[in-house]
């Protein structure tokens, strides 16, 4: 099973991110402690050098499987739900920009809270409908690129929680290149039996984050990592394990604790 963790690309205020800072000494660090991939936390990719970081990954021999875009939302508020016309016509606009750059590194598109949230002042189904239209527009920007939704926890969006609610929202979507992320720290909140719903999405989704349930790295919180894997196994997915974890107690502790932990539990 291939493992990667989550590198930014640019400063983020957002707090689960082993790596920020300086691309080049961290890509190579993530090589150094035997990761397969490095996945991309990118708030805008036309701000970026595409060439050195392509040549960054390419001379680690980093594959990038996925494009984080979710600090389009923390860092500027874009999402594809908010009330005002012109922030969802940017964030639909950054996640083409998002979907470009992916295409460069044969990587799918994650999206997480640029979905927004369902503001008091909207009804839920126009919430919905808006986020329908906006993820339509943008999977067919390149049906060959991926994109990922991520259902996220109660307490930072209301729309799509669950594994159950991210089936029933691809259904209504329709896009064959549009699927699923699935998050063990979310899915610990709101997911009856974490196993039981990586069976439920098998056929849907494209990627898959670890947290333990207290945000650190595997291992250092309750979740049974081991019954996680064997059942990623048993649906044959065959992506990334991509680490999305606190810096804690500092970058390389947490990089090696995630790493140890699970390479332990496939051997």
């Amino acid at each position: 099973m291939k493992l990667s963790i989550v590198l930014s690309t640019q400063p983020a205020s957002f707090s689960a991110l082993a790596y920020k800072g300086n691309i080049e000494e961290n890509i190579a660090r993530i090589k150094e402690l035997g990761y397969d991939g490095v996945e991309l936390a990118v708030r805008n990719p036309n701000e970026l050098d595409v060439n050195y970081i392509q040549n960054l990954t390419t001379n680690n021999d980093l594959p990038v499987p996925a494009i984080g875009t979710g600090q389009a939302f923390g860092e500027e508020g874009l999402s594809f739900t908010n009330p005002n016309p012109e922030i969802r016509k940017q964030a639909i606009q950054r996640t083409k920009d998002q979907i470009h750059f992916a295409k460069k590194f044969d990587a799918l598109v994650i999206i997480g809270l640029l979905r927004g949230i369902a503001p008091k002042e909207m009804e839920f189904k126009e919430a919905e409908n808006l986020l329908l239209e906006a993820l339509k527009e943008c999977a067919e920007v390149d049906e060959n690129v991926k994109i990922a939704i991520e259902p996220i926890n109660r307490y930072e969006t209301n729309l799509i929680n669950t594994v159950s609610s991210g089936m029933d929202f691809l259904e209504k979507l329709g896009k064959e290149n549009v699927g699923l992320l699935l998050d063990t720290f979310h899915m610990n909140i709101e997911e009856p039996d974490i196993e039981e719903s990586i069976v439920l999405a098998k056929d849907k989704f494209f990627h898959f984050h670890v947290a333990d349930s207290n945000r650190w790295h595997p291992g250092a919180g309750h979740l049974d990592f081991g019954s996680i894997l064997n059942k990623l196994e048993q649906v044959n997915y065959s992506g990334f394990v991509s680490a999305e974890i606190m810096p804690l107690p500092n970058s390389d502790m947490a990089a090696i604790g995630n790493i140890e932990h699970l390479r332990s539990l496939l051997k």
